[in-house]
C-alpha cells in the first residue's frame, strides 16, 4: 500500500438498496431501461495512476433514464458521475450496480474491476483491518479494568468501572473490522451478532484534545457495551449510545478509545470526565 492521508469518509445510500447477487434482473416487465441501454450509459472504469489500475474507480450513467447506485467496497455512491475511493486493497472485486426505474420496478447488474496498487490509504486500515479483516476483544491484562468511567488524561478508567461480566458483549465477546464494505460486525457471547459499517478520521479530534487523540473513529453501531457510563443519570453502562470515538491508542494489538462528556468540553487541560473502551487483537 501507498501511504497518503488519514481521511476517509464512508458515503453511506440512503436508499435501500438489497442484495449483491451477480447479475439479475428484477420486474423487467415494468422496466423502462433496457440492458442495452445499460450498457450505452453505465460504466465503471478504473483510474489509471502510474500506469496501474489503482482503487479510484470512475462511475458514469449520465444519460439513462433511471435512478442509479454503485455499492463499491467503502460503501454506496448514488449518482451519475464520480470518481470515488472504493477499496484500501488490492485485489479483485464486484461493484452493484442497481438501476431504480421510475415506475419503481429494479435492474442489478454486477461489474468485475481488479485494483493492482492502492493509492491514498491511511495506515490505519492496515492496522484496524489487517490484510482484509481483523477481530478485537477485550482488553482484560491492562492495569485497570477495560471499560468504564475515568479520567481522560489517565491511561484508562479509573474511577469507576461497571460490572460486564455477565454482559453478552462483555468479556468473551468480540468485534471485527473488515475492508470490504467498511464492515463492522459484533460478535456476543450468546452466539448472535450485530452488523454495521465504519469510518475514521485521523485528522479529526475533540475540541483542543489533539494532543491526546490520535482521531476519530465513528460506527453505525455502538462497539461492545458502547455506552456511556451513564454517570450524570445514575444508569451505569445503560447510558446514552456512542457512535463516535477519540483514538487514544491504535497499534497492531491495541484499540482504546473515549468519548469525552459534554462537561469536559471544550478545554482539556487537567482533567475532564469520560468513558473508556480498551480492547486488544485477538
Amino acid at each position: 500500500m501507498k501511504k497518503i492521508t488519514g481521511l476517509f469518509l464512508i458515503v453511506v445510500a440512503a436508499m435501500a438498496f438489497v442484495s449483491c447477487e451477480p447479475v439479475e434482473n428484477r420486474n423487467v416487465m415494468k422496466g423502462t431501461v433496457t440492458d442495452a441501454e445499460i450498457s450505452q450509459y453505465v460504466s465503471v472504469t478504473n483510474k489509471i495512476i502510474n500506469g496501474k489500475k489503482s482503487n479510484y474507480l470512475i462511475f458514469k450513467s449520465e444519460g439513462l433514464n433511471a435512478l442509479t447506485s454503485f455499492k463499491h467496497g467503502l460503501g454506496t455512491y448514488v449518482g451519475t458521475n464520480a470518481e470515488v475511493q472504493a477499496y484500501v486493497i488490492p485485489g479483485s472485486f464486484d461493484v452493484v450496480v442497481t438501476v431504480l426505474n421510475p415506475d419503481g420496478s429494479s435492474v442489478l447488474k454486477t461489474y468485475p474491476v481488479i485494483v493492482e496498487e492502492t493509492f491514498d490509504v491511511a495506515p490505519e486500515w492496515a492496522i484496524l483491518c489487517g490484510t482484509g479483516e481483523k477481530a478485537w476483544t477485550w482488553s482484560l491484562d491492562e492495569s485497570t479494568e477495560p471499560y468504564g468511567m475515568g479520567d481522560a488524561t489517565a491511561a484508562g478508567p479509573d474511577w469507576w468501572c461497571p460490572d460486564i461480566k455477565g454482559n453478552i458483549e462483555g468479556p468473551g465477546a468480540s468485534m471485527t473490522f473488515a475492508v470490504e464494505g467498511a464492515a463492522f460486525i459484533k460478535n456476543k457471547t450468546d452466539g448472535s451478532e450485530d452488523r454495521g459499517i465504519f469510518g475514521f478520521d485521523m485528522s479529526k479530534t475533540f475540541p483542543n484534545f489533539s494532543s491526546r487523540s490520535m482521531g476519530q473513529l465513528t460506527t453505525s453501531i455502538p462497539v461492545l457495551v458502547g455506552q456511556t457510563t451513564g454517570a450524570n443519570t445514575g444508569r451505569g453502562p445503560s447510558g446514552k449510545d456512542v457512535l463516535v470515538y477519540e483514538i487514544i491508542k491504535l497499534t497492531n494489538d491495541r484499540l482504546f478509545l473515549m468519548q469525552l462528556e459534554s462537561s469536559a468540553a471544550p478545554d482539556i487541560e487537567g482533567w475532564g470526565q469520560a468513558t473508556w473502551w480498551m480492547f486488544k487483537a485477538k
